[in-house]
């Protein structure tokens, strides 16, 4: 017989490992924290800059409640690429003035959006697994987890985002004349979502050709950078940043986001992931001796 700690344990571990009910509940999740983002930015009762920035917090906290119900912080995970998709839009119609560059740049946040959340999708297996930084820092982090989930793993993501969509804000509240200026600018936002899908595209490929976790990538952008996707994310903001600019030239001040966006892969996701890559990577050393961090173009080897 089984008993119940058992069974409970069993009925437990099935709908965590069951895609469905996942996908069905983190969707009730986000549906959750836009309906409450929405009331907090109807009613805040402040500027459209501060509301909306209220709003983005309430959904973020409405989604780390949910990361602490299910025992999962990459209940997160999609909010990066899903909060710009629907800020961004949903402001436009709230100001009911839609010019080229705003309807341009939203346009290329969708793609970039919709990429990101589609990748997600693909590698969602499940309640019970979740990003291994997160379960290396409530490892490290012991009972303050929770805090630190809701501070370092939701937030900080958040506050970088907003501060990556705050030129578009700008764009789509000042509704600047369209100038041919913005276009070098949306194509370097155009050429790092690129990057990032065929990047994406190659490693999904690799991995299902090489079944073992040793084996290093050294097919296509990967040959020459060791972070293709991460590079297009890079570009992404800076050339939003670059229109916004172009735009205006006096919110240079807006290039926050992209910058913050950029210290966060270099100084925090790369070196990271190397660590850890370093441990089961054969010739992972190798590897980065003769290939850039980022820059997708051939390395001189000394």
């Amino acid at each position: 017989m089984i008993n119940k700690s058992g069974a409970s344990s069993f009925v437990q571990s099935s709908w965590k490992t069951n895609r469905t009910i996942g996908f069905v509940l983190i969707t009730l999740s986000y549906l959750t924290a836009l309906v409450i983002a929405l009331i907090v930015f109807k009613n805040a009762g402040r500027t459209i800059w501060m509301n909306l920035f209220l709003a983005d917090l309430a959904g973020t906290f409405v989604i780390w409640v949910s990361s602490l119900l299910l025992n999962n912080a990459s209940v997160y995970d999609p909010y990066w690429s899903i909060q710009p998709v629907v800020i961004l839009p949903l402001l436009m119609l709230h100001v009911g003035k839609i010019t080229t560059s705003s309807l341009l740049l939203c346009a290329v946040v969708i793609v970039w959006g919709a990429r990101l959340t589609i990748n997600w999708i693909s590698t969602f297996k499940g309640l019970h697994e979740q990003d291994w930084r997160y379960d290396q820092i409530k490892q490290q982090t012991g009972q303050l987890y929770p805090l630190i989930n809701l501070l370092g793993i939701q937030l900080m993501p958040t506050l970088i985002v907003y501060a990556c969509i705050i030129p578009i804000v700008f764009v789509i509240l000042q509704s600047p004349d369209f100038t041919p200026l913005i276009l070098p600018g949306l194509m370097i936002s155009v050429i790092g979502v690129s990057l990032e899908t065929i990047a994406d595209r190659q490693m999904q490929d690799f991995r299902r050709k090489n079944l073992s976790k040793s084996a290093i990538i050294r097919e296509g952008l990967w040959k020459y950078s060791r972070h293709p996707n991460y590079l297009g994310e890079i570009l992404m903001w800076w050339g939003v940043y670059l229109v916004c600019l172009a735009s205006s030239p006096s919110a240079w001040m807006l290039g926050l986001g992209a910058l913050l966006n950029t210290a966060l892969f270099l100084f925090i996701s790369i070196p990271l992931a190397e660590k850890r890559l370093a441990k089961y990577k054969e010739g992972f050393s190798e590897y980065q001796q003769q290939t850039r961090m980022l820059l997708p173009f051939p390395k001189k080897v000394q």
